[in-house]
């Protein structure tokens, strides 16, 4: 099970480079300082103190054995958070979410633009955006048990080794009450 996120861990990860840096890493499993920087368009610097304070909170790991002298090997470390009940969260908390909530709502839009730029250039992957709208009846203790089950099918496809002929595809999942307009 995921475990509750401190404001400390919200703080790290409402950095927007650490953020980059996390998506990077998730995509090419692993890398040093210097090539994220480079992809990143940053300074050495900036990525290697940022890749030790990610790691003081587990987001990512050194590979010890791919690491030699300076050059440090890093990959995503696969920490898992929940995040607390919005009603559980003090003021402070409730600022650094809300801002990593509008960091991530933007980065889902930017990366539906980019699909959308590309999909005409992506083959059979251009058919590759399964949509669903529907509405649900249920008590906030189903939605809960609604969302473990989405997390646990997330998660078996996730930590499965790569497949020939997969991508990396974007998942969300958002619910909220539907609150009547005027």
């Amino acid at each position: 099970m995921d475990e509750l996120a401190d404001l400390a861990s919200l703080k790290v990860l409402a950095n927007p480079l650490r953020q980059r840096i996390l998506r990077a890493l998730r995509r090419t499993g692993e890398a040093t300082s210097t090539t994220l920087a480079k992809e990143l368009g940053v300074t050495t610097g900036g990525t290697s103190y940022n890749l030790r304070v990610l790691a003081d909170h587990g987001f990512v790991e050194e590979i010890p054995e791919k690491s030699t002298g300076r050059e440090r090997w890093w990959r995503f470390a696969g920490r898992g958070l929940r995040f607390p009940r919005y009603s559980e969260q003090n003021e402070e908390m409730r600022a650094v979410f809300d801002d990593l909530n509008r960091q991530w709502f933007q980065e889902d839009l930017d990366g539906m633009a980019r699909f959308e730029r590309v999909r005409d250039e992506l083959g059979e992957w251009g058919d590759a955006l399964p949509y669903s709208r529907g509405e649900l009846n249920v008590t906030l203790e189903e939605l809960a048990q609604f969302f473990d089950d989405y997390l646990a099918l997330l998660n078996r496809y996730a930590k499965r080794p790569p497949q020939p002929g997969a991508r990396n595809i974007s998942m969300r999942f958002v619910a909220f009450p539907d609150i009547p307009a005027d």
